[in-house]
């Protein structure tokens, strides 16, 4: 099926994109982490959304979302990994899949922060975002699992029971992670080697291997999406929530300060409609 909309990010600002874009009858398809993942999701409490204080960021969330279901918006949990233009409209590579859509609605949320030393270098030579995209091709082979987000461990295991030897490493201990795979607890990495991947330096600690899996929420905008302009580590745009790509628009954390949820839903409104104005002049 191809979408009218795709919206990448299901968060405040994601969210109000698809809900306004489906109010214009268009149909939508929302890419997102789990929600768990999500930073807002975490929140204790928030008192600075107007006319609902004291709701836990869960509470907001899941009201957001019982919206956007009522509305008709399809969500695909999953990472984006790649949005290519094609024939008017883009393909965009979720996990080991390919969607396809007229417009994008970039809500990404901030930058899960910059690229590790060695990893643009290696991309295409060792470094892979995606388990099941890339697993086969690393069998009874040793990779390194970087674990930045919930779903990591299961993706650890996927690729230890494909036959790769996994070794895992994060900052912090991970939940459900076989206990066949070795973890190791690093904060600065960087990704060695010379044409290809030949290893991870993990504290100063080198771990050979063939491949590295990265693991990580979100994909960086820029790598998602070749020729973005950036102002600084947000996305550009005009009062349209326009970007400088014909058919995509941003919102949210993603295009700059402040970081608050009322600016992230009044953005997302802005995105879905001129989206929606963007395929009715096409």
């Amino acid at each position: 099926m191809k979408y009218d909309v795709i919206v990448i990010g299901g968060g405040p600002a994601g969210l109000s994109a698809a809900v306004q874009a489906r109010v214009r009858n268009k149909s939508v398809l929302v890419v997102s982490s789990p929600t768990a993942d999500l930073p807002v999701w975490k929140a204790e409490r928030i008192d600075n959304y107007l006319g609902l204080p004291g709701l836990s960021g869960a509470e907001l969330m899941e009201r957001f979302e019982a919206h956007a279901q009522e509305l008709g918006v399809e969500r695909r949990t999953g990472r984006a990994l790649n949005a290519m233009p094609m024939d008017g409209g883009f393909f965009v590579a979720v996990d080991s899949d390919v969607v396809e859509g007229n417009a994008l609605v970039l809500a990404s949320g901030v930058s899960q922060g910059p690229a590790l030393p060695g990893e643009l270098e290696h991309l295409g030579a060792g470094v892979s975002y995606c388990a099941t995209c890339d697993g086969m091709l690393y069998r009874n082979k040793d990779v390194v699992v970087v674990g930045k987000s919930t779903h990591a461990p299961e993706e650890a295991n996927y690729l230890h029971g494909l036959g790769c030897r996994v070794t895992y490493v994060s900052a912090k201990a991970p939940e459900g992670l076989d206990p066949a795979i070795p973890v190791v607890q690093a904060k600065r990495l960087s990704i060695l080697g010379e044409g290809k991947v030949s290893g991870v330096e993990a504290d100063g600690n080198t771990i050979p291997c063939d491949g590295v899996f990265l693991l990580r929420s979100a994909v960086a905008p820029t790598q998602l999406l070749p020729g973005l302009e950036l102002d600084g580590p947000y996305i550009r745009v005009d009062r349209n929530m326009a970007t400088n790509l014909p058919g995509v628009f941003a919102a949210g954390d993603c295009t700059g300060l402040p970081l608050q949820i009322s600016k992230a839903v009044g953005e997302g409104l802005v995105a879905g409609l001129r989206a929606a104005e963007y395929l009715d002049h096409q």
